[in-house]
Formats: C-alpha cells, structure tokens, sequence
C-alpha cells in the first residue's frame, strides 16, 4: 500500500464533477435512500454547490478520482463540509483524511469561522475520523437529512472552548 503522499488534492473541475455524484450515490445507497436533498447537491454541483459560494475537492491516486468532499456555504457565514466519499477498494489509503484536511484549509481560506458537518453513528470510521480532527459533537437541529443523527462542529477560532 501507498503512503498518503500518493493521493493528490485538487479543486472542482467541469471534467471531474460527475465523480461527486457518481462516489456518493455509490456509498448512500448500500446503506441509506437517497433524499431529495441529496440529488440537489449531486446531480448539480456546479450550480448548488460552487455557484452558492461552495467547493469541491477531489482525491486522485494514480491519476484516478477515488474520492470526493463538498465544502457548501450556509447563511450565516458559516461552512457545511457534505459529501465526503472514497471508493471502498482505496479506503485505507489516507484519502479521506486528506479531504477533510483540505476542506478545512479551503474553508479557512475562505473566511469561514465554523464548519459544521451532519452524519450518521453508524459511519464509526467517518466520526473517529472527525474526533481526531478536532470536530465536537452538537445537538442536531430537526430538518436536515434524515439519515443525520449526529451534528459535528470545528471552530477555526483559539479559544474554541470558550465559544
């Protein structure tokens, strides 16, 4: 296996945009339905996610697209990272990591001063993954997706604790 180094980041391209639909379509439905909100979000990335003043970013391994995250811009300023997908056959790779890593560098870049995420428990490795990344666990508001029963929140603020 290929050390993390081997995954390449890169930004929304027209040429790359069906993988953030194809990647996450794949992953939602071995275990969820898909929600109108979903397809919203995956069948027209370009215009709901970076027209609104969102990104999206890419994992590439050998000049393939293994996966995929969404950075989408909420009305108080604020980033939702959606989205985050590997193929099965790379997890393990680091690829992941390296997408969260680099949606908080962009929405950093971006002026963001919180990034909120909405998941589920029974994406264990996901919420591990987020924990050691700094996200603490929020109440999750009613009227987000369905399959959401877990709200996680990273502040780029020092005094966080005190927020």
């Amino acid at each position: 296996m290929e050390k993390k180094s081997d995954i390449l980041i890169s930004e929304f391209s027209q040429e790359h945009s069906h993988y953030f639909g194809s990647l996450n379509k794949e992953w939602i439905q071995k275990s969820y339905t898909l929600e109108p909100k979903d397809l919203e979000l995956l069948d027209n990335p370009q215009q709901s996610v970076i027209d609104s003043g969102g990104a999206i970013l890419f994992a590439s391994y050998r000049e393939e697209i293994i996966g995929t995250v969404g950075l989408r811009l909420l009305d108080d300023g604020q980033m939702e990272m959606i989205k985050l997908a590997v193929k099965e056959e790379y997890r393990g790779l680091g690829a992941g990591r390296l997408l969260c890593l680099a949606a908080l560098q962009k929405a950093k870049q971006m002026g963001a001063g919180k990034m909120v995420l909405y998941s589920n428990t029974l994406q264990k490795k996901a919420i591990a993954l987020y924990r050691t990344l700094g996200f603490v666990e929020r109440p999750v508001e009613k009227g987000v997706y369905a399959r959401a029963n877990i709200k996680m929140e990273y502040s780029f603020q020092e005094d966080y604790a005190t927020d």
